[in-house]
């Protein structure tokens, strides 16, 4: 019977082959700056990249935000450690709901014209133009709802009997804003 090399004691305790280190830093400059796809702006330039393969951003669009010349749209395309986090990023977002939002907003800023077309065009009932023209004014006012006076409040409210005494009220004050981590715009280069 013969042993393999690799069955033999010596050979057992050997420790596993190290794996080459992948560079996280991208093969091409955004706005004329390499970035490292793990930096705050890799990540939102990857975000962005995954808005343009559901379709809510263009090419052109993600090339002009992030200035990429045409020439070196190919090599990026084809960047391996690119199309894995894009696509680690489109199922984070397909799971959260996030591609869902955005394409549900980008669709919804259609909604405004064909609700126009139903309202001025004549040989609509009268019911489709009226509810036509109720949907517009709704969208019109939508921020009449909450004034910029009034920030958001976190209030918890407990009752414990029916007396108002019996009332415990947590005023957590306005809400902090929080800055988005993946808007690349914001941060400077």
């Amino acid at each position: 019977m013969q042993v393999s090399p690799a069955s033999t004691s010596e050979n057992h305790h050997r420790q596993p082959r190290a794996r080459p280190n992948r560079t996280t830093q991208s093969p091409y400059a955004l706005r004329g700056v390499r970035v490292p796809l793990n930096s705050e702006v890799g990540g939102a330039f990857i975000t962005d990249c995954s808005r343009n393969r559901e379709r809510i951003f263009s090419d052109a669009q993600l090339q002009e935000k992030y200035e990429i010349d045409p020439s070196d749209w190919d090599s990026i395309i084809k960047n391996k450690p690119l199309r894995l986090a894009v696509s680690r990023e489109c199922e984070r977002r397909m799971l959260n709901g996030d591609g869902a939002r955005e394409a549900a907003a980008k669709q919804f800023t259609k909604a405004p014209q064909v609700l126009g077309q139903i309202l001025e065009n004549e040989r609509n009932s009268p019911k489709h133009r009226i509810d036509a023209a109720r949907e517009l004014r709704a969208t019109a006012r939508s921020d009449d709802e909450k004034t910029g006076d009034a920030p958001d409040r976190f209030v918890i409210s407990i009752n414990i009997g029916s007396a108002p005494e019996d009332k415990i009220v947590f005023d957590c004050g306005p809400l902090k804003q929080k800055q988005d981590p993946t808007d690349g715009e914001t941060e400077s280069w």
